[in-house]
């Protein structure tokens, strides 16, 4: 059965709308392929010569004959991104974060991908057990990558039980075929206390460290638990020994990584060094930093980007910029005493103003949760409510719903601002972001 995808935009000035393409026409093939999702789409429309087989709301079909410069857009957006269904999840990790929700929440929190194709848009983590033959073959075909992939562990029967998955061992085996293939990786180990770590995760790390350099780099974060765990497995918290244990294994697979291929290759999530009580490592320990994304290395781009935008503003915007009296910094209670170093850096520089840290404690999934995106906007309510917060309240974007200005319990940015009677700036990611708001 042909595919059909259904146009919803055509982008001005573009190639589509030359040809007189519009929203509501089909799309059902290009070079006479079948699309089947987002990539078939990319890679064929790639070439400089096509053919695009388009139907009408009519029913009229037009074949469109294209000349265009190699991998030139045709400026065509598409009802579903993905182009295709979103695939389930079919693994019962044993330290799945969404089984630790509470129950009603909206519906796309509940929601477990394990899409392959998410990998390479949106850098999701998947578990290969959810990849078909085609999805390999493909992937290795069009020159894919990287794919991220939640290894957890190497030894097959304890990938099996850790995933709740009789074909999680064999997944591994992808992990082969990719490499041979070339096709760049990232890889990620969520540790478990006294179930993949110690003697497992050495082993773990040993044989992704077989795959170097074609898998660039593996992070190693700590399970995530919540207070929401009744009927699943029994998982602890490591605590500040535990932390140092890992880093020290991990440390010394960095030494060798280093010796052998000039990376560092693992990496601990920040969440370890602020439990170990550790100074974070230098930015050069990084590599470039893979995997932002899981927490690795995030508050020390943030602490380099401050200072290299505070030392601009001292000189450059210090005369004429204005702040206000006072501000607050609301985050989670990883990252904020980071801010509170930064905080007191600017305020030397900038003395005029007063600029206060808040940890919130994340009462809404408990406290083992420390970062600032899953705070929710009751725990921010109740928290600051009845404090003097200044002239403005800061927040991280990462508490937002992308796109959106609501938060993860479905408060919005709006209702916050008037119980707090205050207004709020978000800011975003860089540490340049973070000294404009503080500057506004």
């Amino acid at each position: 059965m042909l595919k059909e995808h259904k146009i919803i935009r055509i982008q001005p000035g573009s190639i589509a709308e030359e040809l007189g393409v519009e929203p509501e026409d089909i799309l059902l093939s290009v070079n006479g392929h079948q699309i089947e999702d987002v990539f078939d789409y990319h890679y064929f429309v790639n070439e400089e010569y096509l053919t695009v087989l388009i139907r009408k709301p009519n029913g009229e079909e037009w074949e469109l004959e294209i000349e265009k410069e190699y991998e030139d857009d045709l400026g065509i957006e598409f009802a579903n991104a993905l182009m295709d269904d979103y695939r389930l999840c079919h693994n019962k990790c044993m330290f799945c974060f969404i089984d630790q929700m509470p129950k009603g929440m909206r519906d796309t929190l509940y929601f477990k991908d394990d899409d392959s194709r998410l990998s390479f848009l949106q850098g999701n983590y998947v578990t290969l057990t959810n990849m078909k033959e085609h999805d390999l073959e493909r992937i290795i075909a069009y020159r894919m990558g990287p794919i991220n992939i939640s290894v957890q562990a190497t030894n097959p029967a304890l990938r099996c039980r850790m995933l709740n998955n009789r074909f999680a061992g064999e997944a591994l085996q992808k992990i082969d075929r990719l490499f041979r293939a070339g096709i760049p990786m990232n890889g990620q180990i969520v540790l478990c206390k006294g179930v993949n770590d110690g003697a497992e995760l050495d082993r773990s790390i040993r044989d992704l460290m077989a795959y170097l350099p074609v898998m660039e780099s593996v992070s190693v974060v700590p399970v995530g638990l919540t207070r929401y765990r009744e009927g699943l497995y029994p998982l602890e918290p490591f605590g500040r020994e535990d932390a140092r244990k890992v880093l020290a294994q991990i440390h010394g697979y960095q030494e060798e990584c280093m010796e052998r291929c000039g990376l560092h290759f693992v990496h601990a999530s920040d969440e370890w060094y602020l439990l170990a009580g550790q100074e974070l490592p230098q930015e050069e320990a990084y590599d470039g930093y893979p995997q932002l994304e899981n927490g690795v290395g995030m508050l020390r781009l943030l602490r380099e980007e401050f200072a290299e935008a505070l030392a601009g503003a001292e000189g450059e915007a210090a005369g004429r910029a204005k702040p206000p009296r006072k501000l607050s910094i609301a985050t989670g209670t990883l990252a904020a005493p980071t801010l509170r170093e930064l905080a007191e850096g600017f305020m030397e520089a900038f003395p005029q103003v007063e600029v206060q840290v808040i940890p919130v404690i994340n009462r809404f999934f408990g406290e083992m949760i420390t970062v600032s995106g899953l705070l929710t906007g009751q725990d921010i309510i109740s928290q600051l409510k009845g404090r003097d917060l200044g002239d403005r309240l800061l927040l991280p974007c990462n508490l937002l719903r992308s796109g959106e200005k609501v938060f993860l319990d479905d408060i919005t940015l709006e209702e916050v601002e008037n119980t707090l009677q205050i207004k709020i700036n978000i800011v975003e990611s860089s540490g340049q972001d973070l000294l404009s708001c503080l500057l506004q």
